[in-house]
């Protein structure tokens, strides 16, 4: 048997996040094209150069892109929105950047999670357009990498299947002549790598791991089918990740030269399947047997055994050793980390230390190094060193978890009487104005909070001026006459980092930054240990801005399971216990707020729906403990104490089940890039309680005018009654600029005004 090292893809960022940097300059326009596109060279190549110098055997390109690779491959297709006037020929930048972030005349594409991972992708967009190569990107980085290194690259790009599952505007009617336009340009792109001397072609295809009916297993064999009829020249790897493959029986047929499979998310499914069905003899095996999504180190020992059961139940011709997904999800390397507990440290593996394990097993398979055992034992030291630290010994918060009862998820009363008892303590406006949590976060809070961090700034006078910060926002928000305030979050660096520091268990990063979307990278936090709560954590900060007004102050805290599913989280116990420890903290700080006459709390859940299997019939379990981990944080208050959600793109056509039982008061909805959807999805399914459909997307610097927000409540209204519905952005204000927030927020409420008195007018007729 052959082994062979490689990668589905390696991050993007840069060691110090130049990439981030460059694209952030190049917006502000400090940047001109020129050195911008030769800054991003540098970036592309210099991430070639690192998988060379760690030994990988095939460096794999086309995994770069200069925002999101769904868009890129949209784009080299053709897919630009009408509204963005584009005249055909390659796409410029500032028509790729107006299709990613909007512009002044037309609102950006949706943007949504790509599959379960904290990662968002631009949704490709299906106007009827005709379908045309506009640049082929893929065979550009190919060509790029074999001038500069001499090398036969395997490029990469999103599969044909998973690109059309994605993208939205296509109709029962109109799906066949997509896809008869889409595979010839696929097509074309992939006989034009052959023609260049590429001998593989990487095609992903996460889709095929979700759950596929008999009309999507006939759609992906014709597409496959088609694609080998049309370039028979090229050898396909067709690799999947994020779980095992679904109706593995039937696509393990298909005409392609390779298959990779997620050995570690797709462990059990893909080890059933080789048991049941074998593996072709003829075709290659990629097998992703190092956690490409998390950041613990392997334990080489078992990483071997798992290669020795899939030989043993397979008959590839040759295995390709990898991690089990694009490593784009795990920071770059542990060397940048310097004042972290080394025993931690030492149980880690970031991007490059997951290469250098994916280099030892490959050698070891192969025999070209004779004494390779040490590695084995060496991993498995760091793993037990971590498993007896003492920060994983809290016994008191472990017997806390096993107590959890049924009595402890359920509010004093049903959402009907709380209802009327929170409307007469608060006495809100019909439409209740409020914004999401944080607002920007300028230079200047920037540059005292790190002068903070570094000590050249005391406690008293950063605390001093985060009250400053805090005063002028509550008096710019009465000035907006916004309903219901928020304290602007100015102290806080992330929403879940924050919430990290105050809390037992969690250690955090230097470098270990990972792209959220487009230009936004976040450092997640690392939860070691078990979880407790120490302290107050925010009721300082809401007090304080509570005191300066005589409306009513959130209290802002971020949800478990987004804690959770925002976090690298520990592996050696359940989830669901991690998010019971993580509840049982935010349980106390939720009663703090509460003590400190804060009558509004807001406990966020962006990521709940993230943390899905991919499987719909295998969601239940996840929602029982997720749902009742919000639950458990939140249920303890009295009734007239209204508690608040947010959610980020949760598709709630599917998820209206789950987000009603998370029983929380008012939930604001991300939902304005596809709000015409919702409806839609409210009307067959209706929600009952308070919610914010966010009328205006925070994600592009544009400013919505009055009656374009207008027009959103209008049609809500359609679908929900008056006195269920708040108005509110889609999302926090923390990344954008100060002038365009209070233009767009003075929109929002001039909007809002315009509605009462509309519905006023309606009632008194």
């Amino acid at each position: 048997m052959t082994y062979t090292s490689t990668l589905i893809g390696y991050p993007y960022i840069g060691d110090d996040r130049e990439w981030k940097k460059a694209l952030e300059a190049f917006w502000r326009h400090e940047l001109i094209e020129e050195d911008f596109q030769a800054k991003l060279k540098s970036i592309r190549l210099s991430r070639i150069e690192k998988q060379l110098q760690l030994g990988v055997d095939v460096v794999t390109v086309g995994d770069f892109t200069f925002y999101d690779r769904m868009l890129d491959t949209a784009l080299m297709f053709g897919l630009v929105p009408k509204r963005f006037n584009w005249q055909g020929g390659k796409v410029d930048l500032h028509t790729y950047y107006s299709v990613a972030r909007g512009n002044k005349s037309a609102v950006a594409s949706e943007m949504t999670k790509w599959f379960n991972t904290n990662y968002h992708y631009i949704v490709p967009e299906y106007e009827g357009q005709t379908l045309q190569i506009t640049e082929n990107k893929v065979l550009a980085d190919f060509l790029e990498a074999k001038a500069a290194y001499d090398i036969i690259a395997k490029p990469t790009l999103i599969g044909p299947y998973t690109f059309f599952k994605l993208t939205k505007g296509y109709s029962k009617l109109t799906q066949v002549e997509y896809l008869l336009a889409l595979l010839p340009l696929y097509a074309q792109v992939i006989q034009e790598l052959v023609d260049a001397g590429a001998h593989w072609i990487q095609l992903e295809e996460p889709s095929l791991v979700t759950t596929l009916d008999p009309e999507d297993l006939k759609l992906v064999q014709e597409i496959y089918s088609q694609l080998a009829t049309t370039v028979p020249a090229a050898k396909l790897m067709l690799q999947t990740y994020f779980e095992a493959l679904c109706s593995y029986e039937t696509l393990i047929t298909l005409p392609v030269q390779g298959f990779g499979l997620d050995f570690v998310h797709g462990y059990k499914g893909n080890i059933e399947s080789l048991r049941k069905f074998g593996f072709p003899n003829d075709k290659v095996l990629a097998v992703g047997v190092v956690n490409g999504r998390d950041i613990w180190r392997s334990n080489l020992a078992e990483v071997n055994a798992t290669i020795q059961a899939i030989e043993k139940l397979g008959d590839a011709k040759e295995l390709w050793i990898q991690p089990s997904s694009n490593l784009q999800h795990v920071p770059i390397s542990t060397s940048l980390e310097v004042k972290m507990d080394p025993v931690l440290k030492q149980a880690l593996a970031f991007a490059d230390e997951k290469i250098v394990e994916i280099i030892q097993i490959t050698k070891f398979r192969n025999n070209q190094d004779g004494i390779h055992h040490h590695n084995f034992s060496e991993s498995m030291k760091t793993i037990e060193a971590l498993k007896n630290h003492p920060i994983r010994q809290n016994k008191i918060i472990q017997q806390a978890v096993q107590t959890v009862s049924m009595q402890d998820f359920a509010r004093h009363s049903d959402f009907t009487q709380r209802q009327k008892l929170q409307q007469q303590a608060l006495a809100l406006p019909l439409f209740p104005t409020t914004t999401i949590g944080s607002f920007p976060q300028s230079d200047e809070v920037k540059r005292n909070r790190n002068a903070w961090r570094k000590k050249q700034l005391s406690n008293e006078d950063y605390e001093t001026f985060i009250e400053q910060e805090t005063k002028r926002w509550i008096n710019l928000q009465e000035d907006l006459d916004i309903d219901v305030l928020v304290h602007g979050e100015f102290e806080r660096t992330d929403m879940v980092e924050y919430f990290g520091e105050k809390l037992t268990g969690f250690a955090f990063t230097e470098k270990a930054w990972v792209v959220s979307y487009g230009s936004r990278c976040v450092k997640p936090p690392i939860i070691y240990g078990d979880v407790a709560w120490a302290s107050s954590i925010t009721v300082k900060e809401s007090a304080y801005a509570q005191s300066l007004t005589k409306r009513f102050v959130k209290g802002m805290l971020t949800g478990p399971v987004t804690i959770l599913n925002w976090s690298f989280v520990r592996d050696d116990i359940s989830r669901k216990d991690v998010a019971y420890q993580i509840a049982l903290a935010l349980r106390r700080e939720v009663e703090a707020l509460e003590t400190a006459g804060i009558s509004i709390i807001q406990v966020d859940e962006p990521a709940l729906r993230e943390g899905l299997p991919l499987r719909k019939e295998e969601w239940g379990d996840y929602l029982d403990w997720a749902v009742n981990s919000f639950k458990l944080a939140t249920s303890s208050v009295k009734d007239e104490t209204q508690i608040h959600t947010h959610m980020c793109y949760c598709e709630f056509n599917d998820f209206i089940e789950p987000i009603s039982e998370l029983d929380a008061d008012v939930i604001s909805i991300e939902t304005s890039r596809s709000h015409g959807e919702l409806i839609s999805s409210l009307q067959v399914n209706p929600y009952t309680k308070g919610i914010g459909l966010g009328v205006y997307d925070i994600h592009s610097p544009r400013v919505p005018s009055e009656e374009e927000m207008l027009a959103i409540m209008r049609d809500s209204l359609q679908v929900l009654d008056r006195h269920q519905f708040w108005v509110n952005p889609d999302c926090g204000l923390k990344t954008r600029k100060e002038p365009e927030t209070l233009a767009a927020l003075a929109n929002m409420v001039v909007a809002t005004k315009k509605l009462r008195q509309e519905v006023k007018e309606s009632i008194s007729r």
